[in-house]
């Protein structure tokens, strides 16, 4: 069994935001060589988020509207874990929410997906650079 690993580097500017990295992902699977396995796909910070669904820019302002509605930022006195000197107590809640990572089957050497499916990282606290991590096994 081959194993493969590469991390995606991104600078988020704003707060909330929702990156479409399936070519990145795409690119990943190529270089790996890997035919037949899988990809593991995990944001590695605390307060964002790896998710798979549809490249439609109405479905992500209703999931920012959504997830906004379900943990605001504000007040910052509504979670405890601001009181520690953090100002991102909602931003874990989103994540918890929208998931740490997605595994996608390659087959025959590409990403194994359904229609319309993409792969996105959820940024919940940004404003400082984050990665990704994608780890590939298989033959």
């Amino acid at each position: 069994m081959k194993s493969y690993h590469n991390e995606l580097w991104m600078d988020i500017p704003c707060r909330m935001e929702f990156i479409n990295i399936t070519s990145e992902v795409e690119a990943c699977v190529i270089e790996s060589n890997i035919q037949e396995g899988l990809c593991l796909v995990n944001a590695m910070h605390i307060t964002a988020s790896v998710f798979i669904n549809d490249d439609e820019p109405g479905l992500h302002r209703d999931y920012k509207k959504w997830l906004e509605e379900l943990a605001p930022h504000a007040p910052l006195s509504r979670y405890d874990h601001n009181l520690t000197g953090e100002d991102n107590g909602d931003a874990h809640h989103k994540r918890q929410i929208m998931g740490r990572e997605v595994v996608v089957a390659i087959t025959e050497g590409q990403l194994h997906v359904g229609p319309w499916e993409q792969i996105f990282y959820g940024e919940f606290d940004g404003g400082r650079r984050k990665r990704v991590l994608v780890k590939i096994i298989g033959e």
